[in-house]
């Protein structure tokens, strides 16, 4: 699962015994040299994705770690490209990878941008943050985009309850619960908190309109179904006043 680049098994289990943003803070040096990256198939499936919805002008990368992200930015955004994160380790380990990005440390649950994106994406982030506190993440996303914008985020569908996978992920929340019933302070990080039908009700019940649509290539399930989706939820596209919004609007 890791290559001789990424951490040893003490360092994660320090990690793991520390905060969210303390633990990534001393996982960023070796964090992309673990499978806890986004992988590139995901990220360049998500990035041809969007180039079928439109091209777009400034792009905000929600939870940018060490900037994968920024790849699918590039790809799609003509102007400006900002990732925010709230570890400074991550944060200047994605600097160095894209100097040419704008880079914010700041608390996705309280993001300090209005109306100044045109496309926002997260990917691998979900799972650090409870279902209480979604609602001010995407509440947060929906302000930072312009309207008409949109946010878009790769996500895995659950395995067949059959298969391994789903029993690795269901065995490794049961650990994250009970350490975080007995070890202070938390370490947030669950697999099965982030439904698509979950996510799809908290965006809608912040403005947003929901739609997804199947990454085909890459892989489905023994039971059909598509192994990765990309939700797609669009801000509405009216101003205040009752005009259309043009300016940066995806085609």
């Amino acid at each position: 699962m890791f290559s001789p680049h990424g951490p040893s098994l003490r360092e994660l289990c320090v990690q793991a015994l520390t905060s969210v943003e303390r633990g990534y803070d001393l996982l960023a040096p070796k964090f992309d040299h673990t499978p806890f990256r986004t992988p590139d198939s995901v990220l360049d499936a998500t990035a041809q994705a969007l180039s079928d919805v439109g091209s777009f002008d400034n792009g905000l990368d929600v939870c940018c770690g060490t900037g994968a992200g920024m790849q699918v930015l590039r790809s799609v955004c003509r102007e400006r490209i900002t990732g925010v994160d709230f570890s400074a380790g991550m944060l200047a380990q994605a600097r160095r990878a894209y100097p040419e990005a704008t880079w914010v440390r700041a608390d996705a649950r309280a993001l300090p941008f209005t109306e100044g994106f045109d496309l926002a994406v997260s990917a691998g982030a979900l799972g650090h943050f409870l279902p209480a506190e979604r609602p001010a993440l995407f509440a947060g996303v929906h302000r930072a985009l312009r309207p008409g914008g949109l946010f878009a985020v790769p996500t895995g569908t659950q395995s067949p309850r059959t298969s391994v996978s789903h029993w690795v992920t269901r065995g490794f929340d049961l650990t994250m619960r009970v350490r975080n019933a007995v070890w202070r302070p938390p370490f947030v990080m669950y697999y099965h908190t982030t439904g698509l039908a979950a996510l799809r009700d908290d965006l809608t019940a912040v403005g947003f309109t929901v739609t997804d649509t199947a990454l085909t290539g890459l892989g489905q399930h023994r039971d059909g179904r598509s192994r990765f989706r990309l939700i797609l939820a669009r801000k509405g596209d009216r101003l205040p006043g009752g005009g259309p919004h043009t300016s940066g609007r995806p085609t």
